[in-house]
């Protein structure tokens, strides 16, 4: 069946299908009736054009053709509950234009940034690959996919199979072995991958799309169910169910969403009496408030937390630039290295993905905005302790550096009207996920200007700005 009324146009070359098991599915899932897909025999065509043949735009960046199907090409089709089997895009691409949700902006900033650590992923060594599953594990400790989302997105497709066409088998098993958060994610997107080979296959006699090869990741474990007490049961009734549940696990007895069923001799979970239940309840309600009491009368003494509502961007350590040198990374090609003037004894080492988006004639002494108050991390290989900021627009196709005025002093801390604390230490930043918090609310005004919560970015020469004006538009 081909598309007569399409909305989109996917040209690609059956070697990069073959080798690109996410533009297969996403291609596949794709409404055949809003979607034509041309794929030719030879050579390395990959092209997105959307709208009609006279006025059409055209995409060939693999990563915004992408989040174009999965978004705004195809009018969120898949990215709407209901239309999809799942959002591919966190449900965030509709609600991120315009200034909507702050939250969705940031969060599609965030697959895009995602989506090019896969690509770092797959040009980098499997040893990076390993590095990248410990990262993982701590990032995902207080969440379950790498953007907000009920279920995985584009970005976590793209970084799960990186990851599994690095590392597979054993070796997965064994490198993700303690990492707990890591592995409950690359069960559940493979899972869900396999979920979307069964659309994918039957969608097959219109889309005419090859069925997509994806690697094999890990071997979901069982996980019983966990059992409930009530308090009052005997200790070798407790031990024995926890035993017996352990022992099922071991055997691969138990099937996922399955409990080992506990012991129903006298005292366990499901022998007591009512009146049982009841006194158990009324101890475990006094207990309860007897510790309520005990904290009220002995708060905490000290300790860092800030109250979230209390945070503003003074947390954030934002300083003038300027890049003095700058080189392209030797194995990820969306990467720039840079070393940066801060007005430190030496410069710092920075990557940026910005490849896509300047020439490297174009990243030579200029002008930025640098986020200075970060961890240091490892990309694909280059240690990075900082953040170029820049401006970008709802699906990340376009992006411009955040510039300081002409005339601001190398050094010189960026603050906002209004928010004169001192910025945190970068070790409360990343445990406390400040940037995240408060990156929904820093971007452009219809002027271009970079503000936060409507504050005016200031410095000694005057307001921060989009290098070329662009209007609306999230910085990060």
């Amino acid at each position: 069946m081909e598309a007569q009324s399409a909305l989109v146009t996917l040209t690609v070359s059956a070697p990069i299908l073959a080798s690109d098991p996410l533009l297969a599915l996403v291609a596949s899932i794709a409404p055949p009736y809003q979607t034509k897909v041309t794929i030719t025999k030879k050579g390395s065509d990959l092209s997105l054009s959307i709208g009609a043949d006279s006025s059409a735009s055209v995409i060939t960046h693999r990563n915004a053709i992408l989040r174009s199907l999965c978004g705004s090409g195809l009018h969120y089709a898949l990215d709407t509950i209901g239309s999809s089997p799942l959002c591919f895009l966190g449900g965030h691409s509709a609600t991120s234009f315009s200034g909507a949700s702050p939250t969705s902006a940031i969060a599609m900033a965030g697959i895009s940034s995602w989506m090019s650590v896969a690509d770092s992923t797959r040009q980098g060594s499997t040893d990076d690959a390993s590095v990248l599953l410990g990262q993982l594990n701590e990032y995902l400790s207080g969440r379950s996919f790498l953007v907000p989302s009920s279920t995985p997105t584009v970005a976590d497709f793209d970084l799960y199979l990186a990851i599994v066409g690095k590392i597979s088998g054993e070796a997965l098993e064994t490198s993700v072995n303690g990492y707990n958060n890591t592995r409950r994610w690359l069960e559940q997107c493979g899972s869900t991958l396999e979920e979307l080979k069964i659309m994918a296959a039957k969608n097959a006699a219109y889309s005419k799309v090859p069925t997509a090869v994806v690697p094999k990741g890990l071997n979901p474990k069982p996980r019983p169910l966990p059992l409930f007490f009530y308090g009052e049961e005997d200790e070798s009734v407790v031990a024995a169910a926890a035993a017996a549940t352990s022992a099922a696990t071991k055997a691969g007895g138990v099937k996922p969403g399955k409990a080992a069923a506990a012991p129903s001799s006298a005292g366990g979970g499901g022998g007591l009496t009512d009146e049982q239940k009841k006194a158990a309840a009324e101890k475990k309600a006094a207990k309860n408030a007897a510790k309520a009491a005990k904290k009220k009368d002995n708060p905490p003494k000290g300790g860092d937390a800030t109250p979230a509502g209390d945070l503003n961007i003074s947390a954030l350590d934002i300083r003038v630039g300027k890049i003095i040198k700058a080189w392209e990374h030797e194995t990820a090609d969306k990467l720039y290295c840079e070393e940066i003037d801060i007005g430190e004894e030496k410069p710092r080492q920075i990557a940026s993905g910005l490849r896509p988006f300047y020439k490297l004639e174009e990243m030579q002494n200029r002008d930025v905005l640098v986020l200075c108050n970060l961890k240091p991390m490892n990309l694909v290989g280059f240690p990075s302790h900082g953040m170029v900021l820049c401006a970008s627009n709802a699906d990340h196709t376009a992006v411009e550096f955040a510039v300081p005025p002409e005339g601001a002093k190398i050094g010189e801390r960026v603050t906002f009207e209004g928010f004169d604390g001192e910025p945190e230490a970068q070790n409360k930043v990343a445990k406390k996920k400040i940037f995240q918090t408060l990156a929904p609310d820093l971007k452009t005004d219809e002027n271009g200007m970079v503000n936060w919560k409507g504050a005016k970015s200031v410095t000694s020469a005057g307001q921060c700005k989009a290098v070329n004006g662009m209007a609306n538009a999230q910085v990060a």
